[in-house]
């Protein structure tokens, strides 16, 4: 496998929802194939159907989850300046100012301005500082951004 890079922010989101679900999710779906179990025939109970189901799904995310963060490298933000995994930074271009945080592909949301450290324009702007001007070829042509400040 593999080793994938994520903030420290994205990684603790990513154990929060893996301590969820193996709690507070797997004690609550126990409890609600207890109760449909209760109802008798389970040949023609809904509720026992569907909370099997729920536990299938709940039980194949804790694997995935599980698998994902043996293989996560934790990077922080550098400390010099420079443009890096979890920065947060304000840029400029001839359509005005915005604000984005780079993070890693899986916790990219472009229109929170949550952009992936692997994408065309977090690649661009990696390891640059306050004051540079970077170009990024995007669908609509080249368009030049300038790092208005960067906080780590």
């Amino acid at each position: 496998m593999t080793s994938s890079i994520i903030s420290r922010e994205g990684y603790q989101k990513l154990v929060d929802e893996f301590n969820m679900l193996t709690t507070v999710r797997r004690r609550e779906i126990a409890e609600r194939i207890e109760r449909a179990k209760e109802l008798g025939d389970l040949s023609e109970n809904a509720e026992y159907g569907d909370a099997k189901e729920d536990q299938a799904f709940n039980e194949g995310r804790i694997l995935e989850l599980s698998n994902l963060l043996k293989t996560l490298t934790v990077v922080d933000p550098p400390t010099d300046g420079r443009v890096g995994m979890g920065s947060k930074l304000v840029v400029e271009t001839n359509s005005g100012r915005k604000e984005f945080t780079i993070v890693s592909f899986n916790e990219a949301d472009p229109v929170n301005g949550k952009i992936s450290n692997e994408s065309p324009l977090g690649q661009a702007l990696l390891n640059h500082q306050a004051g540079d001007k970077v170009k990024v070829n995007t669908p609509k042509g080249y368009i030049e951004y300038t790092i208005v400040s960067v906080t780590n």
